[in-house]
């Protein structure tokens, strides 16, 4: 069978075909279809229930497309997001008939509605997952909100880009970042250089995150009047952060301890972000406290826990597939050793 789907949208067709179509034999895979492009359409050839599959596909991720309050960051990961594939990637897309193909309005259906942040670049930023929409709401009002996931699923992003809104608009005075100075069995006092010079390398994902937001000039500037503060977590010690907003990055090193005394670091008008993944703790087995902290802090008024999983990853589609293969072969590893 031989049928033809046009695209209202030259933007949506060119990322479904990619530069020089090289995403169509992705799609060829998934739908077990052949596609020719042909202008703004593409020639549809299979077996015939496969190919009305594969024109539902290419409807339903129109529909969606023209939802999106921002086109232009539309991408192969809202696709896989709206069709289930990260929801559940072991079954694969939907074949004809399944019932994963079922549009569900709360869920694969979803579309970002508020934008969390404009970079200094105009660009917007919107969250890209139901759990980062939840994340964001969650972070604006709570007064502390715990964020555990895999990597790539945009915790430590999303809480600066919402700090650097809040910032803007007046609602707090300042940024204080803060990480434990662990990674990967790594001891400060073995590597070269000053304070500075140590710590530095460690926070470069906070740097990253801020120069995106408000760029290097002004991320500089903050630095310099101490609007912007990043620090160790053993800096916090003794202090009452007021009128600030106040994100702990990879909280899985972090003792129960040093937890507790970052917690009641909290003063008033103040935000927290804590984001971690318990899949990445450095620290020796049964050390870590953020687990014991999320299990300690449920039910409590103003504080939020948010779990991400694999099919928030929005970073290379290739993310997602190591963690899951990662996550399938945990207990492998562990009978074995």
């Amino acid at each position: 069978m031989d049928t033809s789907f046009t695209f209202g949208e030259e933007s949506l067709y060119q990322v479904i075909c990619g530069i020089g179509d090289s995403q169509l034999p992705l799609w060829e895979s998934r739908l077990k279809v052949k596609l020719i492009p042909r202008g703004k359409s593409l020639i549809i050839q299979g077996e015939s229930d496969f190919v009305q599959l594969a024109v539902e596909t290419f409807q339903r991720v129109e529909e969606n497309f023209k939802k999106r309050p921002d086109k232009n960051d539309f991408s192969l990961f809202d696709i896989d997001y709206l069709m289930g594939q990260a929801k559940d990637a072991n079954k694969g897309w939907p074949t004809p008939g399944s019932p994963e193909f079922v549009k569900n309005e709360s869920d694969g259906d979803w579309t970002p509605k508020d934008k969390v942040l404009v970079t200094f670049k105009g660009k917007p930023i919107f969250p890209r997952t139901k759990n980062q929409e939840s994340f964001v709401e969650s972070l604006k009002k709570n007064y502390i909100t715990i964020a555990m996931g895999p990597a790539g699923t945009g915790k430590t992003f999303l809480s600066i880009a919402t700090a650097c809104r809040m910032m803007q608009s007046g609602e707090v005075d300042r940024l204080v970042l803060t990480r434990p100075a662990v990674e990967a069995g790594e001891n400060l006092g073995f590597l070269p250089g000053d304070l500075t010079q140590k710590i530095n390398p460690y926070l470069r994902p906070i740097y990253d995150a801020l120069h995106e937001c408000i760029g290097f000039e002004k991320t500089t500037e903050y630095i310099q009047v101490n609007k912007i503060e990043i620090a160790p977590i053993a800096f916090m010690r003794g202090r009452t952060l007021s009128n600030s907003f106040i994100i702990l990055d990879e909280a899985q090193n972090c003792t129960l301890p040093q937890l507790k005394m970052f917690l009641t670091r909290f003063g008033k008008n103040s935000k927290m972000a804590i984001s971690g993944d318990a899949t990445q703790i450095d620290l020796a087995h049964g050390r870590s406290g953020l687990e014991k902290t999320v299990y300690t802090l449920r039910g409590l008024n103003g504080v939020e826990a948010i779990t991400f999983g694999r099919e928030d990853i929005t970073r290379h589609h290739i993310v997602e597939a190591i963690v899951r293969r990662f996550e399938e072969n945990e207990g492998l590893f562990t009978k074995r050793s």
